[in-house]
């Protein structure tokens, strides 16, 4: 019999709940509802694979405050997609529920190592949620600022889809602070893109120097697994 995990089902509860406090003050449409529900379903299937796949029962601390953020990247995307009729987003309730998902990026990583829990499960959880809240905030901001920041979001997803045809590009990267740098300033700056808070050039020449960033860094790493590829390592010295 399988083992059901409670980490994924409280998940889906709690955005559920949160899909429902929105409702009753800024007002969600079906077509909200229906985005907020299937990203919570959505999120409790993938994160119940997790699980089973790396043998956890449970999430551990860092899981769950990771929980936490992708719970707010669904009320995000609920409120984003939501507006996608022309409706206004309500930015006095967007702004502040995306700012606390992004700082709390930097708990999940911190609660993780204080208490000994650091896993691949809880790495590739807190990078997914990443991930999809950057995509969510550049679809968002692509109309106003100009589809190319639609790069910004889909850059990482370009990388794994490149990897399902390149084999060489599925090796495990090394650390590097500067990625997280990277990653952290794409969602400050799409974030502040969507708040409207800073002269429309100004937001502009940001964005573009965060896709220059973001090629360096993808760049980089692609580099990397390329020079440490297989084939490459395998090939005997000569002599």
């Amino acid at each position: 019999m399988s083992r059901v995990r409670t980490g994924p089902v409280i998940g889906l509860t709690a955005q559920i709940v949160l899909l429902a406090v929105l409702a009753a003050t800024v007002g969600l449409d079906a077509v909200g509802w229906l985005a907020g529900v299937g990203y919570g379903i959505g999120l409790c299937a993938v994160l119940t694979r997790g699980l089973r796949r790396h043998r956890a029962d449970r999430l551990g601390p860092a899981d769950r405050v990771t929980l936490t953020r992708a719970v707010l990247a669904g009320g995000v995307t609920a409120l984003l997609v939501d507006a996608v009729d022309g409706s206004p987003v309500p930015l006095a309730v967007l702004v502040p529920m995306t700012a606390v998902a992004l700082a709390l990026d930097a708990v999940d990583g911190w609660v993780a190592r204080r208490t000994g829990t650091t896993s691949a499960l809880g790495a590739r959880f807190d990078m997914e949620v990443d991930s999809f809240l950057v995509l969510m905030l550049s679809v968002h901001v692509a109309p106003v600022v100009g589809p190319w920041v639609l790069a910004i979001g889909g850059m990482r997803y370009a990388f794994v889809a490149a990897s399902w045809v390149l084999p060489w590009m599925r090796g495990t990267l090394p650390p590097r602070y500067w990625r997280k740098v990277v990653a952290a300033a794409a969602g400050i700056l799409l974030l502040t893109a969507a708040a409207d808070v800073l002269p429309h050039l100004v937001t502009v020449l940001l964005l573009a120097a965060l896709v220059a960033m973001l090629l360096e860094s993808f760049g980089r790493d692609v580099g990397w697994l390329w020079w440490h590829r297989p084939a490459r390592t395998a090939t005997p010295a000569l002599a």
